[in-house]
Protein backbone atom coordinates (compact mmCIF):
# COMPACT_ATOMS: atom_id res chain seq x y z
CA UNK A 1 0.00 0.00 0.00
CA UNK A 2 1.43 3.61 -1.11
CA UNK A 3 1.38 5.72 1.82
CA UNK A 4 -0.62 9.35 1.02
CA UNK A 5 1.97 12.41 0.96
CA UNK A 6 2.05 14.80 3.72
CA UNK A 7 0.24 18.34 2.78
CA UNK A 8 4.15 19.27 3.47
CA UNK A 9 5.56 17.29 0.88
CA UNK A 10 2.87 17.01 -1.63
CA UNK A 11 2.86 21.24 -1.64
CA UNK A 12 6.81 20.75 -1.74
CA UNK A 13 6.72 18.35 -4.62
CA UNK A 14 4.00 20.90 -6.87
CA UNK A 15 6.53 24.01 -5.83
CA UNK A 16 9.23 21.55 -7.93
CA UNK A 17 6.94 20.31 -10.74
CA UNK A 18 6.04 24.56 -11.74
CA UNK A 19 9.15 25.69 -11.16
CA UNK A 20 8.02 28.06 -8.24
CA UNK A 21 10.89 26.74 -6.42
CA UNK A 22 14.68 26.33 -7.65
CA UNK A 23 17.17 24.92 -5.94
CA UNK A 24 21.00 25.68 -7.05
CA UNK A 25 23.51 24.79 -4.21
CA UNK A 26 26.19 25.56 -6.58
CA UNK A 27 25.39 28.21 -8.07
CA UNK A 28 23.06 30.47 -5.67
CA UNK A 29 20.95 33.13 -6.16
CA UNK A 30 21.96 36.87 -5.13
CA UNK A 31 18.86 38.20 -2.59
CA UNK A 32 18.56 41.82 -2.69
CA UNK A 33 20.53 41.94 0.28
CA UNK A 34 23.58 40.65 -0.97
CA UNK A 35 23.06 37.38 0.28
CA UNK A 36 23.97 34.23 -1.44
CA UNK A 37 21.06 31.72 -1.28
CA UNK A 38 21.02 28.20 -2.93
CA UNK A 39 16.91 28.89 -3.25
CA UNK A 40 14.58 31.10 -4.99
CA UNK A 41 10.99 30.86 -4.14
CA UNK A 42 8.04 32.74 -6.81
CA UNK A 43 5.20 30.94 -5.39
CA UNK A 44 2.84 33.57 -7.18
CA UNK A 45 3.56 30.57 -10.27
CA UNK A 46 0.97 28.95 -8.13
CA UNK A 47 -2.15 31.01 -9.50
CA UNK A 48 -1.87 29.18 -12.98
CA UNK A 49 -2.04 26.00 -11.48
CA UNK A 50 -6.07 25.20 -10.72
CA UNK A 51 -5.31 22.05 -8.83
CA UNK A 52 -2.47 23.44 -6.89
CA UNK A 53 -3.62 26.79 -5.97
CA UNK A 54 -7.07 24.60 -5.08
CA UNK A 55 -5.29 22.24 -2.50
CA UNK A 56 -3.01 25.44 -1.52
CA UNK A 57 -6.72 27.31 -0.21
CA UNK A 58 -7.99 24.05 1.22
CA UNK A 59 -5.36 23.20 3.32
CA UNK A 60 -5.01 26.79 4.12
CA UNK A 61 -9.12 26.54 5.16
CA UNK A 62 -8.65 22.79 7.00
CA UNK A 63 -5.65 24.67 9.61
CA UNK A 64 -8.06 27.61 9.73
CA UNK A 65 -11.14 25.51 10.74
CA UNK A 66 -9.24 23.37 12.85
CA UNK A 67 -6.67 25.70 14.71
CA UNK A 68 -8.21 29.24 14.40
CA UNK A 69 -12.24 28.60 14.10
CA UNK A 70 -12.71 31.82 15.66
CA UNK A 71 -11.49 33.46 12.50
CA UNK A 72 -13.96 36.64 11.34
CA UNK A 73 -11.58 37.70 8.99
CA UNK A 74 -9.11 36.26 6.43
CA UNK A 75 -6.63 38.99 5.33
CA UNK A 76 -4.15 39.01 2.38
CA UNK A 77 -0.55 40.50 2.18
CA UNK A 78 -0.09 42.72 -0.80
CA UNK A 79 0.38 41.62 -3.71
CA UNK A 80 1.08 37.68 -3.20
CA UNK A 81 -0.84 36.94 -0.65
CA UNK A 82 -4.15 38.64 -1.99
CA UNK A 83 -5.42 35.65 -4.41
CA UNK A 84 -4.39 32.64 -1.72
CA UNK A 85 -6.41 35.01 0.66
CA UNK A 86 -9.44 35.41 -1.59
CA UNK A 87 -9.55 31.30 -2.27
CA UNK A 88 -9.50 30.58 1.06
CA UNK A 89 -12.18 32.94 2.51
CA UNK A 90 -14.62 31.92 -0.41
CA UNK A 91 -14.24 28.30 1.32
CA UNK A 92 -14.59 29.65 4.14
CA UNK A 93 -17.41 32.15 3.65
CA UNK A 94 -15.63 34.45 5.47
CA UNK A 95 -14.84 38.15 4.86
CA UNK A 96 -11.95 39.33 3.18
CA UNK A 97 -9.42 42.09 3.01
CA UNK A 98 -5.62 43.15 1.99
CA UNK A 99 -3.09 44.75 3.69
CA UNK A 100 -0.58 47.08 1.51
CA UNK A 101 3.49 47.50 2.98
CA UNK A 102 2.26 50.97 3.95
CA UNK A 103 -0.61 53.64 3.75
CA UNK A 104 -1.34 54.96 0.35
CA UNK A 105 -0.15 58.44 -0.23
CA UNK A 106 -3.89 59.67 -1.94
CA UNK A 107 -7.34 59.60 -1.45
CA UNK A 108 -8.08 58.06 1.81
CA UNK A 109 -4.45 56.69 2.49
CA UNK A 110 -5.41 53.02 3.35
CA UNK A 111 -2.97 51.03 4.80
CA UNK A 112 -5.82 48.30 4.92
CA UNK A 113 -8.48 47.59 2.03
CA UNK A 114 -11.57 45.76 2.76
CA UNK A 115 -13.56 45.54 6.09
CA UNK A 116 -11.37 44.53 9.21
CA UNK A 117 -13.69 45.85 12.22
CA UNK A 118 -12.19 46.64 15.99
CA UNK A 119 -12.19 43.90 17.71
CA UNK A 120 -12.63 41.21 15.10
CA UNK A 121 -10.43 38.71 14.87
CA UNK A 122 -7.57 38.43 11.69
CA UNK A 123 -5.92 35.37 10.23
CA UNK A 124 -3.40 36.73 8.05
CA UNK A 125 -2.42 34.92 4.39
CA UNK A 126 1.24 35.25 3.30
CA UNK A 127 2.75 33.41 0.70
CA UNK A 128 6.55 33.26 1.65
CA UNK A 129 8.38 33.87 5.25
CA UNK A 130 11.83 35.01 4.59
CA UNK A 131 13.06 36.92 7.25
CA UNK A 132 9.49 37.49 8.68
CA UNK A 133 9.64 41.40 8.45
CA UNK A 134 7.03 42.40 5.77
CA UNK A 135 4.29 39.53 7.33
CA UNK A 136 4.81 40.71 10.94
CA UNK A 137 4.47 44.47 9.65
CA UNK A 138 1.06 43.34 7.97
CA UNK A 139 -0.25 41.68 10.84
CA UNK A 140 0.76 44.89 13.65
CA UNK A 141 -1.42 46.68 10.92
CA UNK A 142 -4.38 44.82 11.88
CA UNK A 143 -3.69 45.78 15.65
CA UNK A 144 -3.44 48.82 14.79
CA UNK A 145 -6.79 48.82 13.39
CA UNK A 146 -7.92 47.43 16.66
CA UNK A 147 -8.45 44.25 15.14
CA UNK A 148 -6.50 41.15 16.76
CA UNK A 149 -4.60 38.85 14.45
CA UNK A 150 -4.81 35.25 15.21
CA UNK A 151 -2.16 33.88 12.98
CA UNK A 152 0.00 34.52 10.00
CA UNK A 153 -0.58 31.58 8.12
CA UNK A 154 1.80 31.14 4.64
CA UNK A 155 1.96 28.93 1.79
CA UNK A 156 6.05 28.33 2.56
CA UNK A 157 8.89 29.13 4.75
CA UNK A 158 12.65 29.32 4.56
CA UNK A 159 13.00 28.04 8.46
CA UNK A 160 15.50 31.17 9.16
CA UNK A 161 16.00 31.49 12.66
CA UNK A 162 15.50 35.12 12.41
CA UNK A 163 12.16 34.81 11.53
CA UNK A 164 11.21 32.29 14.42
CA UNK A 165 13.03 34.96 16.93
CA UNK A 166 10.49 37.82 15.05
CA UNK A 167 7.03 36.35 15.19
CA UNK A 168 8.25 35.30 18.66
CA UNK A 169 8.89 38.29 19.66
CA UNK A 170 5.83 39.94 18.42
CA UNK A 171 3.63 37.59 20.07
CA UNK A 172 2.53 36.43 16.88
CA UNK A 173 1.91 32.56 15.92
CA UNK A 174 2.99 31.79 12.63
CA UNK A 175 2.21 28.24 10.77
CA UNK A 176 2.95 27.25 6.92
CA UNK A 177 1.65 24.33 4.68
CA UNK A 178 5.60 23.18 3.94
CA UNK A 179 8.87 24.53 4.27
CA UNK A 180 12.38 24.72 3.37
CA UNK A 181 13.51 20.97 5.50
CA UNK A 182 10.29 19.37 3.64
CA UNK A 183 11.62 20.66 0.17
CA UNK A 184 14.94 19.24 0.59
CA UNK A 185 13.72 16.05 1.90
CA UNK A 186 11.44 15.71 -1.36
CA UNK A 187 14.11 16.56 -3.78
CA UNK A 188 16.75 14.38 -2.16
CA UNK A 189 13.91 11.63 -2.71
CA UNK A 190 13.39 12.46 -6.09
CA UNK A 191 16.51 12.79 -7.66
CA UNK A 192 16.37 16.91 -8.25
CA UNK A 193 19.78 17.27 -6.12
CA UNK A 194 22.18 14.90 -4.81
CA UNK A 195 22.09 13.35 -1.60
CA UNK A 196 25.82 14.78 -1.08
CA UNK A 197 24.23 18.27 -1.45
CA UNK A 198 22.25 17.86 1.65
CA UNK A 199 24.79 18.99 3.99
CA UNK A 200 25.56 21.92 1.87
CA UNK A 201 21.49 22.94 2.20
CA UNK A 202 21.46 22.28 5.74
CA UNK A 203 23.93 24.63 6.59
CA UNK A 204 22.52 27.45 4.20
CA UNK A 205 19.24 27.50 7.10
CA UNK A 206 22.04 27.76 9.82
CA UNK A 207 23.93 30.73 9.17
CA UNK A 208 22.68 32.32 5.68
CA UNK A 209 25.25 35.30 5.82
CA UNK A 210 27.98 33.25 5.33
CA UNK A 211 26.75 30.62 2.21
CA UNK A 212 28.30 30.92 -0.46
CA UNK A 213 30.54 34.11 0.75
CA UNK A 214 33.62 32.16 1.67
Amino acid sequence: MTNTPSVEAQIAGNLLDIGAVALRPHQPFTWTSGIKSPIYCDNRLTMSYPEIRDLIAESFADLIRKAYPEAEVIAGTATAGIPHAAFTSQKLGLPMAYIRDKAKGHGKENQIEGLIKPGQKVVVIEDLISTGGSSIKAAQAVRDAGAEPLAVLAIFSYQLDKAVQAFADAGIPLRTLSNYSALIDVAVKRGDIQSEDLELLQSWRKDPASFGNA
